[in-house]
Formats: C-alpha cells, structure tokens, sequence
C-alpha cells in the first residue's frame, strides 16, 4: 500500500510542476523530493529498531549527509529524530546549518585533516578514528584536556564484498578503518583501547549497495564479538557504544520497498542478540535508504529521434545529474517513467528506445534499449529512485547547470505545494564557478613588464 501511495504521490507532483511552471520549455529539468514519503521512511527507521531494542537502549539513527547534502533535507530529518553522519567540514557545516545538535552528528572520514579534527573536538562531535596515525593526531590535540567528542576507533572486519566493488568497504584491501585480519591488528586495538579510557566506541561500516544482509549481519556481529573481547580483556566495560554504520540496499528493480528496516533489525536481533540487550548504546548512519525512494529527476524530451532504427529521446538529465548510472549503468540502473507534455503518465504500446543525456558524449545514456511508451518531444522522461547520491553529486560536464531541487506534499486542497529546496543554477553562477572573476589571471602571469 505504501508503494502504491508513492507512486501516485509522484504522478501528482509531476503533472503539478508543469502545471505550475516549476518545469518547461524554460525550466527544462527539475529534482523533485516527497517530503511525506521521507517522514515515512525516518518513521519505518525508528520503528523498526525499537520493537527489536530493550526499553531505555540508547540510539542515534543519523543520517549519511553524503546521500543528499541538502541543508533543507538533512532539517527535515532532524525534525524526524535523525542525526547527521558527515565526512568532510563542508557536510559538518551543512549539518551545523541545519540546526543538527553536535551531540547527535558523527564525524567519519578516511583523511581527516588536523583542522577539522581540531574543530569537531572543539564542538564536542563524536569522532571515530580512521587508523593509528589518526588516533596519534587526536592524542596530540586532546593531551591531557578533556574533549565532549565521544572517541571511538573505525574497523574493518575483512569480510568480502558485496555485488558492488566500489560500495563494498570490508575487503581486505578496502581503504576505511583498521584492517582486524592485518597481522597485529587486532591486538593493536585491543591495546589502543586499553591505553586510553575515554575511547568508548567501535564503529564498523560493511558498505552500501550491493551488500546483502547476511554480509551486513556478519559484519555487525563481528564488531559486537570485538567489543565484548576488548571489555574483557581490560577488566571494564569501556566500550559503550556500538556504530553499526548504514548500508541497507535499495531495491532499484521495481516498486518494491525491500529489503525493510524491520527485516534488517529483526535479522541483527536473532544474529546478534546481545545487541540490543541494553548494555551498549547504538549509532546507524543509513543514508541511501532513506532517502532514494523519495526522489525523481523529471526532464523534458528536447527531441525525439531515431538513429539505425532505435528512437532516441533526447532530454535534459544525463551524466550531471546521474554520473553513475551514465558510466557504471551495469551496477547504477535507473528505472525511467514516461510522462506526457501535460505531465500526465505516458500511455501507449512500449517501443524500445534510448533516453539520452545532453552532454556531448555517445554514452550519455540514462537508459539504453529501454521499453517504453513512444516519448515525444515535449514529453518528460522521469529517473526514479533518484533521492539519494543523484541531487547532490552534479557535474559539471559541458558547464551544465545544476537542477533547481523542490519537495512537494499535499496542499491541503487535493493539490499539490511546492517548496524550494536549492534553486536552479544560473549561467551567471556558472560562470563565477569556473574562474570569470580571474579572467585575466594567466594572460597576465609572466607577461612583459609583471611582477
């Protein structure tokens, strides 16, 4: 029922935005957010870890700001109970804007500079170290003072992969956390802990899409397994807190919300089933799932055309708006629903077409060889599932403009509101961006007479 809801949430948001010239001939490509259908998904989140956590179980669900690093998005997740995950300063100070308390953002990045680690301990944002030399840099910067950072050390269980190489971080050779088959490793940890009280946290994180959740399971118990050996083994139950990280996958085939949050939590509850019995705090950093259902990128056919006996509808979202699907299509496919000039679902016998990108490049194809009802210029082709790693990655190929970005709910009327969530860019910002307050800056580098 939930996905049948989505979809005609959707239908209706499309055919409101032509309505309401937020996309046409002048605004050509648009992102569109369900802002009901992310409350839902944070709702579903909170649920399903609570029928599974004894009562009073400290939990943190916060979100991967890499997924969508959108300040009106990641505020509306707050105001849903979920925190901030963040990789860099730049996603700090997003979520810093978006009134995210430092108490419920994480701070996890492979390099780390001295700076931002600097300004995290001074917020009081929990921080997991990546690997020893990082943990040698927080030791100088703490010293003997005390710090509001609840301190932990990443892991890596080497597990294997998912179906997704570049998603799948527990390899042997991946490039996050400390590597616990490495020879010494493990005792390293152990040590490490041991030698500093005010580490209270372990964080491991499997991968995202591709990783099933048998592998997401293991990877979880096996972090759980270390803690309860580390507490051990140093007499006190130092570790607190488990950060179990994200990665549940999103179905990109179909409709179907599947695998659930609930069949993840129930799964970790019969894997694990110390977890949740209390004694240790819990953080998640979903991100994906949270937020990929939810969005579409809705472009208008410029052209319709054909070319050795395949059409080809020529629109506006390509490579700068889906750069994965563009060059990994294989691992990245993107589901495409037709829609008419009015913004009303396509109808018609399906014909084998491409959608192409506009960038000038043969394998800017959002979808090759796809069945689909005949779209015709001025018609809109739509990429679904779009909500996360698809607003917030643009590139810049051939100077094209990144999308306005608009969440939309009912009106209360049987319509449909608006919100603008990041305006579209203009030519003139393009311009800024690449350079055009420093135009002359190399014609007059080393010319006669400079200095």
């Amino acid at each position: 029922m939930e996905d049948s809801e989505r979809v005609l949430r959707r239908d209706k948001a499309v055919r409101a935005a032509v309505e309401q010239g937020l996309l046409g001939p002048d605004a050509p490509i648009v992102g569109l957010l369900d802002v009901t259908g992310i409350r839902g998904s944070a709702a579903a989140l909170h649920r399903a870890f609570e029928a599974v956590a004894a009562p009073g179980t400290r939990m943190l669900h916060a979100f991967a700001v890499k997924a969508n690093p959108l300040v009106p998005v990641v505020r509306l997740l707050a105001g849903e109970g979920i925190g901030a995950e963040v990789a860099s300063a730049g996603e700090l100070a997003l979520a810093r804007a978006a009134g995210v308390p430092v108490e419920r953002t994480v701070f996890d990045a492979p390099a780390k500079t001295e700076a931002e680690l600097r300004e995290a301990l001074a917020l009081g944002v929990a921080v997991n170290a990546d690997n020893p030399q990082e943990l040698r840099r927080i030791d100088a910067l703490t010293g003997s003072a005390e710090t509001r950072s609840p301190l932990g050390i990443r892991v890596n269980p080497q597990i294997g992969a998912g179906s997704i190489g570049a998603t799948s971080t527990a390899t042997a050779t991946s490039k996050f956390g400390v590597g616990l088959r490495d020879e010494g490793a493990r005792e390293w940890v152990v040590r490490a802990f041991a030698e500093r009280p005010w580490l209270t946290r372990l964080h491991a994180h499997i991968g995202s899409q591709g990783i099933s959740l048998s592998l997401l399971a293991r990877g979880v118990a096996e972090t759980y397994a270390l803690a309860e050996e580390i507490n051990a083994r140093i007499g006190r139950r130092q570790i607190d807190t488990l950060d179990i990280g994200g990665g549940l996958s999103v179905n990109l085939a179909s409709e179907a919300t599947e695998p659930t949050y609930a069949q993840y939590a129930r799964l970790l509850a019969e894997a694990v089933p110390g977890l949740f019995d209390g004694r240790y705090g819990l953080v998640t950093e979903f991100g994906r799932s949270l937020l990929a259902r939810h969005g579409t990128v809705v472009a208008r056919v410029e052209y319709a055309k054909s070319s050795g006996g395949r059409r080809i509808a020529v629109t506006h979202a390509g490579v700068q708006v889906a750069a994965r699907t563009v060059y990994v299509p294989g691992a990245w496919p993107l589901r495409i629903a037709g829609y008419d000039d009015k913004g009303r679902p396509k109808e018609g016998p399906a014909v084998v077409q491409d959608v192409a990108g506009p960038a000038c490049f043969s394998g800017d194809l959002l979808a090759e060889g796809r069945a689909l009802p005949a779209l015709e210029q001025g018609d809109h082709a739509a990429a679904l599932d779009t909500g996360a790693y698809y607003f917030g990655t643009h590139y810049s190929y051939n100077s094209l403009a990144r999308p306005g970005v608009y969440g939309f709910a009912p009106d209360g009327a049987g319509g449909v509101a608006f919100a603008v969530v990041r305006e579209p860019q203009t030519v003139a910002e393009i311009v800024a961006d690449s350079g055009g307050a420093h135009a002359d800056a190399l014609t007059t580098l080393g010319a006669p007479g400079s200095r």
